[in-house]
């Protein structure tokens, strides 16, 4: 799934706004130690090798709290950064740029994580068909923030939310009273929306493949029980394995020939990208 363009400039804009309130409050005392009239230019390095995520939380940042700051990027979203390598240039006000420094910083430094990681993960499967998900284990706050930065790194969005797509899952079923009437409500609630399904047995995949769901998520199935499964199913649905997964099985479970993996690490298990930025000399 791709995010909605109307949706992700609404996120943008909440995610800005917070950052801008959390942090500057009433106003940024510190920077007040600067002379107000006083013009300078900046440089923002990484630290480290990352790929680069984020620009156009920088760029509605800066524009909402001082469109006179000039922003040149160096680098594109989805570019690769090595380390000590500068990626964007800023000028205007020395009390603007050093106030919005630490809220740019955050969301460059946290979605370059994301961006990088998923990247990282992406290239375990270079040459299979299997493509890379995320899921909705995201920082509260930032959901379409992080689900854009595993896009950039190369992986794919699986649902956005509760609203774009059905997951059934045990306590779904019990509800529902079955796969069978679960997937037959989603349908009537819903027509048109994908309809997945999580199943722990083969008695549960069978199920599934009856009620004609759109995906089964095989949920901590074996390597064999997922080779089996492929086969089973014949195409008849899009099959993605979840569970136990990490980058040193990852290309191995995808040797299945399942058509999905979804992983919460690309979200939730973050090592936040080292930025710096310097005043020009």
């Amino acid at each position: 799934m791709s995010i909605p363009q109307s949706l992700l400039e609404q996120s943008i804009q909440i995610n800005i706004q917070q950052a801008l309130q959390e942090d500057i409050g009433a106003g940024d005392i510190t920077a007040l130690l600067t002379p107000e009239d006083e013009q300078a230019a900046a440089t923002v390095i990484s630290r480290d090798s990352m790929v680069l995520a984020g620009q156009p939380w920088v760029n509605a940042l800066i524009q909402a709290y001082d469109p006179a700051v000039q922003v040149t990027w160096l680098k594109n979203d989805g570019e690769r950064v090595a380390p000590n390598e500068a990626f964007l240039k800023l000028a205007g006000s020395a009390r603007s740029l050093l106030t919005v420094e630490r809220p740019a910083l955050n969301f460059v430094q946290t979605l370059s994580a994301v961006a990088t990681k998923t990247a990282e993960y992406a290239a375990q499967l270079d040459g299979l068909q299997t493509r890379l998900l995320d899921t909705r284990k995201t920082l509260p706050g930032l959901r379409i923030a992080q689900k854009y930065a595993v896009a950039v790194g190369g992986g794919q969005n699986h649902r956005l939310g509760l609203f774009d797509a059905f997951l059934i899952k045990e306590n779904h079923i019990m509800a529902a009273g079955g796969i069978a009437q679960a997937v037959a409500k989603a349908r009537s609630i819903a027509p048109g929306k994908p309809v997945e399904v999580e199943v722990e047995t083969w008695d549960e995949l069978d199920q599934a493949l009856a009620a004609q769901a759109d995906i089964v998520m095989l949920d901590n199935f074996s390597q064999q029980e997922m080779i089996d499964a492929v086969k089973h199913a014949a195409g008849r649905c899009k099959l993605e394995a979840s569970g136990n997964i990490t980058i040193a099985n990852l290309r191995e479970v995808a040797s299945t020939g399942v058509d999905y993996i979804s992983m919460g690490a690309l979200t939730k298990d973050l090592k936040a990208v080292d930025l710096s930025m310097r005043f020009n000399g």
